[in-house]
């Protein structure tokens, strides 16, 4: 086993909190919470890293979070039956302290992805560990997540990276469609069943163009995140050809030869870098479809990119899209978020995908 893949490890049980919540960075103070969608991620590496105490811890965590919104689940509700615009306190947090409090400083909370990541994510480790039915609080916040995101699923909503608030993804309705479609196989519930099918034909009637998935309905442009439309989210194969042309629409347009992958065309967070994550990402896709070699060329990219005691960033500034933004994020936030426990996690979902323990990083 790596020492990269132990250390990373090591970094994400650092980063968990007693209440089981994994903080995003402790380096950087807006990252100093936990996130539905991170936490996922990091929980089902954990699972695959063989460390599932540690993804229960965080999903008791997200379970009591949400039950304890129970109020705002069906206010939500409620509102959009009626049609009624949704305010700040309508809807759920993507961001939560790790005591498990909403964040007091303005923030583009209304993020459902995380959401319908979460469902599927419980129920990947529900059923790795052999469990057929809920324990009674992850139950009750199933059951308002899976009514929550199915009277929602229309609605706009900011995307992955917090951006795009007015615009409907692609990838934020792939997130939805898995995690219904989880809770409707794990529970027999056949009407949210009947919302992952709607939303699977919504993503492939809206959501294509030019033979290709697009970063929001409307654009042409690809997204990195467009990756979990087929890894882990299941809207269609890997071999899909609509999910092989947005591939290559990813690496011609965000990746050059060698390198790292860009979140999107125009991204100009910290000028726009190199991201680990999706980076490890795109190696978990090329694992899937048996492109082993690519998958091993990115992930040594990853490691490359480790400092000296072994940490991930959230991205690295190379071949930036707008060089002056570095400097700029950096006056207002801070250095580059480092350790992200999310790029350690997906180290990890590639790791274990390529068979860990092929000696040192």
């Amino acid at each position: 086993m790596s020492d990269l893949f132990q250390h990373s490890i090591q970094v994400i049980l650092e980063g968990q909190a007693d209440s089981g919540a994994y903080i995003a960075c402790p380096s950087m103070p807006d990252y100093a919470y936990c996130w539905f969608r991170d936490g996922t991620f990091i929980a089902r590496a954990m699972d695959l890293a063989g460390q599932p105490e540690s993804a229960r811890r965080f999903h008791d965590w997200a379970a009591a979070v949400i039950c304890e919104r129970e109020a705002i689940v069906e206010r939500a509700l409620e509102k959009a039956a009626r049609g009624e615009p949704l305010s700040e306190s309508d809807y759920l947090h993507t961001r939560y302290t790790l005591d498990g409090q909403e964040g007091e400083d303005e923030w583009p909370n209304f993020q459902l992805d995380g959401f319908g990541t979460w469902l599927w994510g419980m129920i990947e480790h529900l059923r790795q560990g052999g469990d057929t039915r809920f324990p009674p609080i992850w139950g009750q916040a199933a059951e308002l997540v899976a009514r929550y995101l199915a009277g929602l699923w229309r609605w706009p909503n900011y995307d992955c990276w917090e951006e795009f608030g007015d615009r409907v993804h692609p990838h934020t309705l792939a997130a939805l469609y898995a995690g219904l479609r989880s809770y409707a196989s794990f529970t027999g519930r056949t009407q949210y069943a009947r919302v992952a099918k709607q939303i699977r034909g919504h993503i492939l009637q809206h959501g294509v163009r030019d033979g290709h998935f697009v970063k929001y309905i409307g654009t042409d442009a690809v997204d990195a995140s467009l990756l979990g439309v087929a890894v882990p989210y299941g809207v269609v194969p890997p071999d899909d050809p609509r999910f092989q042309a947005t591939l290559a629409r990813i690496e011609a347009d965000l990746r050059q030869e060698g390198g790292g992958l860009h979140r999107y065309a125009r991204d100009t967070y910290y000028g726009g870098g190199e991201w680990l994550l999706l980076t490890a990402w795109l190696g978990w896709v090329y694992a899937e479809i048996g492109q082993s070699e690519r998958a091993e060329e990115l992930r040594a990219w990853v490691a490359a990119q480790a400092t000296d005691s072994g940490d991930l960033p959230e991205q690295v500034p190379v071949h930036l899209n707008d060089p002056p933004y570095l400097e700029w994020w950096i006056e207002r936030r801070g250095p580059i978020a480092t350790p992200l426990l999310w790029s350690h996690a997906m180290l990890l979902i590639l790791d274990v995908r390529l068979g860990a323990g092929r000696g040192p990083a």
